[in-house]
């Protein structure tokens, strides 16, 4: 977990107007799938809804976790950082975003106002630091790839993805208050999933 502090002319793309710019495409495409889940709960039903809920969240989740450090190549700590200023960015774009069109479009639903209760505003927090979060932990497994010869996305996805069911299944089995085989507690054990993953890519390698 230590590829960060290695060197190279070609990584670690951390100007502040680039962070900004990237921070922004990211939170556009992260309020479009916040749409698009919305429209497809009030549209669909069954099987068919939890397919496409399923594949918008997974869409979301690797948009998140990945695209910070692919776009500022991280490699040493700036980069990691960086991405992680990209994801803080994004959350501040959703912000604006939701306040002045999704909420106005009745995109959430009573059930989502209650858990607030009977606010739209208490997920904002939580996203800030989720969001920040998983771009930050995405960057740094994407760094210890590179230590090793090479960036996978896709790898760390997968890694993610296996250590984020192995997660969520023994939060169910352990009793976990509200883990249950659903596609919520799917969203909240990725948390613990790329965390997981940081760990697992940083085995092995060089120390500073």
């Amino acid at each position: 977990m230590t590829s960060a502090v290695q060197t190279s002319s070609s990584a670690d793309y951390t100007d502040v107007p680039y962070v900004v710019r990237m921070g922004t495409i990211l939170g556009l495409v992260q309020s479009v799938l916040v749409f698009a889940f919305s429209f497809a709960s009030r549209l669909l039903d069954g099987t068919p809804e939890l397919a496409v809920r399923a594949l918008i969240v997974l869409v979301g989740l690797a948009a998140t976790t990945l695209l910070p450090g692919i776009w500022t190549r991280a490699r040493r700590i700036e980069g990691i950082a960086g991405a992680a200023g990209i994801g803080l960015m994004a959350t501040a774009i959703f912000l604006v975003v939701d306040s002045l069109l999704l909420q106005r479009l009745g995109t959430y639903t009573n059930r989502w106002l209650a858990i607030g209760g009977g606010s739209n505003w208490w997920y904002h927090p939580v996203w800030w630091m989720a969001g920040t979060y998983l771009s930050w932990m995405g960057a740094w497994a994407l760094a210890n790839q590179a230590d090793r010869g090479g960036a996978s996305p896709v790898t760390v996805l997968l890694f993610a993805l296996v250590l984020t069911a192995g997660s969520g299944a023994i939060g169910v089995v352990l009793g976990v208050p509200y883990a249950a085989w659903t596609l919520g507690t799917f969203a909240v054990a990725f948390l613990a999933g790329i965390t997981l993953t940081v760990l697992v890519t940083g085995l092995g390698g060089k120390r500073p």
